[in-house]
């Protein structure tokens, strides 16, 4: 009789190495010959099918929101990756964008830098808009969808979230104002500002939203309210000393180097009905930081106003209750651009759960946030991964995986499969055509939990939606057409 491993013995063979059989999962119905000769595979099977366990073959499935509201593997909904580039994450973080979307959730993708996900979302029947010169813009001084949901709401209710608005506009103004200065702004002249800007929304009639060059008119004229917080005492001249570089500043928007873009109307406002939601701002040349930075910092302003509005429509049960996935792709760059960003995403991550909003951030490694001009804003950037419910890696150097395995918690067999996937592929015979042996593999990590090796298969259509790559393929495409080119 043969046993487990073959035939022992002479003229038999035994083998040596048993793989593990390839599991299946099915309904009763489907397996009813098989039942009730099954196991469970132990595998998470809450949310998107991301892929299949690199091990056991079995179905995973996860993503923030769903471990975070069905599963309640994690306490905070945020997802944070990280990879050599050209190995799958944002591939990865589109499959959840689009099964998050099949279930009501809406993907927001708030600054598309490539970009990677502008064909997704027109293809789930979402609103794509873009950011640019020449392209369109984004009016910093319109309370958009809070302004609205303002005036909808009426009464006490309408009014504390007109407060809110006017509050978010005045941090978007400073913000631009920091952007182009390069610096914070003084304290007085916030509260100069504001003055302004509550001077300018009780002579701005109602459904007008005003604009920058309206904002420079009421310094200009220097009314009584904006006069009493310089502490001018009837002086002209101290007056114009205080509000001057304020004056410069603003003008250096309108005129410098942010261009046009933040001067005129909004170009297109977000529908706050729509199923999905992209910002492009991949016009943006990737020299161009202050361009860059302004623009996220309007993106996020105008996006999560979107959320807060609807959130405030929901409590009053005059709109349906929705959840939110953001994406935030190529990390680095906007952390690079401006100090801002980082404080916005930094209070997005510890707000969040209140906020009904999952998020996923993608960068390259921890070093990116190494690279940031302040000790404050590397602090807040490694307490993104530290605060992450979810961590997924893909491949990543030996001594990278050190330094997250003591953030995140990872054993030696772990770090030894990640680093193990950043190898780049061998020298193929074949002209070229050989994938790096990690491309696709991930490794999810929930607190001290073992870490879960997936192998992702994107489909055909998510290929055609989703290929970062398209460039480089039209090139091959021009290469293979012209006469006389080899392959």
């Amino acid at each position: 009789m043969p046993g487990a491993r073959g035939w022992p013995g002479p003229g038999g063979g035994e083998i040596g190495y048993m793989d593990t059989p390839t599991m299946w999962r099915a309904t009763t119905v489907q397996a009813c010959g098989l039942w009730p000769f099954a196991a469970g595979s132990g595998s998470p099977m809450t949310g998107v099918p991301l892929g299949q366990h690199l091990y056991t073959g079995a179905t995973v499935c996860g993503d923030p929101i769903s471990w975070f509201t069905r599963a309640r593997y994690i306490s905070n909904p945020s997802l944070f990756m990280l990879g050599m580039p050209g190995l799958g994450k944002s591939t990865l973080v589109n499959r959840m964008l689009i099964g998050l979307s099949a279930t009501g959730v809406v993907p927001l993708v708030l600054g598309d830098l490539k970009p990677d996900y502008a064909d997704t979302v027109r293809a789930l029947g979402g609103q794509v808009i873009s950011i640019g010169r020449g392209v369109g813009g984004i009016n910093i001084l319109d309370p958009g969808a809070m302004g609205a949901a303002a005036e909808r709401l009426g009464g006490t209710a309408g009014q504390s979230l007109a407060a809110e608005a006017h509050g978010r506009v005045l941090n978007m103004v400073a913000a631009l104002i920091s952007v182009v200065r390069t610096r914070p702004m003084e304290d007085h002249e916030q509260s100069v500002l504001a003055a302004a800007l509550h001077h300018l929304r009780e002579r701005t009639p109602s459904g007008r939203a005003p604009l920058l060059p309206d904002l420079l008119a009421v310094l200009q004229e220097g009314p009584d309210r904006v006069r009493a917080v310089t502490l001018d005492r009837g002086d002209d001249t101290r007056y114009r000393d205080a509000v001057d570089p304020l004056h410069r500043s603003l003008l250096g928007i309108l005129d410098g180097p942010l261009g046009r873009t933040f001067s005129s109307s909004t170009s297109t406002r977000i529908d706050p009905a729509a199923p999905a939601v992209c910002i492009d701002i991949s016009r943006i040349g990737e020299s161009d930081t202050q361009l860059t930075a302004a623009a996220m910092l309007a993106a996020w302003s105008d996006g999560l106003g979107t959320v807060a509005a609807a959130h405030a429509l929901a409590d009053a049960g005059l709109a349906p209750r929705r959840w939110y996935f953001t994406v935030l792709d190529e990390l680095w760059r906007p952390l690079r651009a401006a100090s801002g960003i980082v404080d916005r995403i930094d209070a997005l991550t510890r707000l969040n759960r209140a906020l009904g909003l999952g998020d996923a951030k993608i960068t390259h490694t921890l070093k990116d946030a190494e690279a940031l001009g302040s000790e404050s804003d590397r602090a807040k950037a490694r307490g993104f991964v530290e605060r992450a419910g979810m961590v997924v890696c893909a491949g990543l150097p030996r001594a990278e995986m050190e330094e997250l395995g003591r953030v995140v918690g990872m054993s030696r067999r772990e770090i030894d499969l990640v680093s193990s996937w950043s190898s780049p592929p061998g020298w193929a015979v074949n002209g070229g055509n050989e994938e790096p042996p990690g491309r696709g593999n991930f490794l999810i990590k929930v607190g001290g939990r073992p870490g879960i090796p997936i192998k992702v298969a994107i489909t055909q259509t998510e290929r055609d939606l989703h290929n970062t790559n398209s460039r480089w393929a039209a090139g091959a495409q021009i290469r293979r057409t012209t006469p006389g080119a080899t392959t």
